[in-house]
């Protein structure tokens, strides 16, 4: 195993996940209890996922094409 993978801790491994789930969270109730200005944070807060979802994935495949 190589020293990289050996010296992720708990909190490492599950930041990112769990910052995830409070941004959808927070955008679901957002788009459940208002309207206006709740919509559009709703909105922004739901992409936000997707968004990194796309960054990571066009990131893995440039590193390839190098």
């Amino acid at each position: 195993m190589s020293k990289n993978l050996r010296q992720r801790t708990l909190t490492r491994i599950f930041f990112l996940p769990a910052i995830f789930a409070a941004i959808t969270t927070i955008g679901l109730l957002s788009a459940l209890l208002g309207d206006g200005v709740w919509d559009a944070l709703s909105w922004v807060t739901l992409a936000c996922p997707i968004a990194a979802t796309a960054y990571f994935v066009l990131r893995s495949r440039r590193a390839q094409l190098n």
